[in-house]
């Protein structure tokens, strides 16, 4: 567990003395977020009709609508070109397996295996197999000695190590294992520096690995599309079959032997066995849209504060598993939502932003932070009038972390970064209005999992633009299809919403912009 930053934990009672007077008019309009709007558009967003939100599926495309349906029932302007829509080309760039065929029995990826590798479409059928036991070449055990494998199909048991008959490794000499165990790709790299055709590799943990993640592992790598195509490379190394010990067995029983025996006292020789196989990497070419909805300002609408969240998720596998990320982030999408018809209803009362505000869903950002790498790369509004991003993702549940103690918080990322001022007034209101703890641990600049890094405001923090990522934190559920409404705390996940309004309000109507007084990004 990530030790936390000492900036600050809990309120503590000397900071209240900072606190300013509440606002009545902030007041009226923050208690304008509700627990029963949120649940109801978090109900339909997390839907089984909306699919997960993949990029490129439907439930993806449902959701970018949706969003927009909300915006112009809020009144909000249509900035791209009189549209809600920014489209980005994407590449969805996949690896296909069109055939694999061992023995007259056909595979199927995802299901079987697995493969990793960035060839284009080619042929990798032979009749015959060198197994190379544990693949391994160290002077005190090198399962190649003597063994050529260059264009060859190469089977290998893609873990552990030769014992000795006291459970000792035969590399190390003692119980620790050797680096050929312990380095997670050191044996298959080594492999493929002697240019063999094709690796199928194996192990007891491929069948757990592909249970698990199933056709995830086949969702292929998603880039912008940039006008010349991530094309396979003709000089790629061979790819990796991980496969199942049950038809790695299968090609092993041509030689009378199984995986299990190998592991006890490993060979290397040719197999007589019939594999046949044709695949590589396609790549396939479409558009997703970010969502923007522009509420315009009053004596300085040039100048934007820009509130976000992405909408997409992990969508649905090929086998109909759906992946609602009810949390991730149909919580900050909600969040965008809510804070949209707030703002708009104050201007509607005569009450509207000095700064405009921008309200954005961004497209493809479980793919790369995609869809707000786009919108910095061809800006709706010039960057340099940008004031701040303020992005919510995953704002509804309680962490591991705070799960056995303190419900009332929130992780506030990147606030200070880049801008004194806008951590002051985060935490300013926070004090005045709604008196969370705020969490900076991820503000620690050892913080391992690098999340101020992962999400979309920090495309703009690339452009020295303040900003603050609002974040629930982790949890058993993340990325499953288990993050599911039920889930949600709604009172908690509203309170949050309540500091994001508070801190928008305060930056699109202050008199100065905010300024930029730090190298930190």
């Amino acid at each position: 567990m990530i030790k936390n930053w000492t900036k600050a934990l809990f309120l503590v009672p000397a900071l209240y003395s900072c606190a300013v007077a509440q606002d009545p008019t902030q007041i009226k309009y923050a208690n304008l977020l509700t627990v029963e709007s949120a649940k109801t558009h978090l109900t339909v967003l997390a839907s089984n009709e909306f699919e997960g939100r993949g990029t490129g599926q439907k439930g993806g495309e449902k959701a970018a609508h949706y969003m927009a349906e909300q915006f112009a029932s809020f009144g909000l302007l249509k900035p791209v070109d009189g549209s809600y829509f920014q489209p980005l080309r994407l590449i969805r760039q996949t690896y296909q397996v069109q055939d694999f065929n061992i023995g007259g029995q056909q595979y199927a990826n995802g299901k079987d295996f697995f493969v990793q590798g960035d060839n284009p479409l080619a042929d990798f059928s032979t009749n015959e197999v060198v197994f190379v036991g544990f693949g391994i070449q160290d002077p005190k055990h090198n399962d190649l000695k003597g063994v050529d494998i260059t264009g060859k199909v190469v089977l290998v048991i893609n873990e552990s190590e030769p014992m000795d008959a006291h459970g000792n490794s035969v590399i190390t000499g003692t119980k620790k294992l050797s680096d050929w165990s312990t380095s997670r790709f050191k044996r298959l790299q080594e492999l493929l520096k002697k240019n063999p055709k094709l690796i199928l590799a194996t192990g007891s943990n491929a069948s757990d690995l592909i249970a698990r993640f199933g056709g995830r592992l086949t969702a292929g790598r998603f880039t912008l599309d940039k006008g010349h195509t991530a094309e396979a490379k003709n000089n790629s190394k061979a790819p990796v079959v991980n496969m199942t010990e049950d038809m790695a067995n299968r090609i092993l029983a041509k030689a009378q032997t199984t995986v299990e025996q190998q592991k006890k006292t490993p060979k290397s020789f040719t197999i007589s066995a019939a594999l046949h196989a044709r695949m590589g990497v396609t790549n396939d070419h479409f558009a997703d849209p970010n969502v923007l909805g522009l509420l315009e300002g009053t004596d300085l609408k040039d100048e934007i504060v820009i509130i976000s969240g992405h909408y997409d998720h992990d969508g649905v596998l090929p086998d109909g598993t759906i992946f609602p990320g009810a949390d991730d982030n149909g919580s900050g999408t909600v969040g965008v939502l809510e804070l949209a018809r707030v703002f708009a209803q104050a201007k509607k009362d005569g009450k509207g932003p000095r700064r405009s505000i921008l309200f954005m869903g961004f497209a493809a950002e479980e793919k790369g932070l995609l869809g707000s790498q786009f919108y910095a790369e061809n800006p709706v509004f010039p960057l340099t009038n940008t004031v701040t991003c303020l992005n919510m993702d995953m704002i509804g549940r309680i962490d591991d972390k705070h799960l056995e103690g303190n419900h009332n918080y929130i992780h506030v990322i990147g606030s200070d970064k880049l801008s004194s001022e806008l951590y002051e007034i985060n935490r300013t209101v926070n004090q005045t209005y709604t008196q969370m703890e705020l969490d900076y641990m991820y503000d620690d600049p050892n913080d391992d999992m690098k999340i101020y890094y992962r999400s979309d405001q920090y495309n703009f923090a690339k452009h020295g633009i303040p900003v603050t990522f609002y974040f629930s934190g982790l949890h058993p559920h993340y990325h499953t299809p288990d993050d599911t409404v039920d889930k949600i705390d709604f009172p908690m996940m509203v309170k949050r919403e309540k500091l994001v309004f508070h801190t928008a309000w305060e930056v699109a109507n202050r008199d100065k912009r905010l300024v930029v007084d730090s190298n930190k990004k």
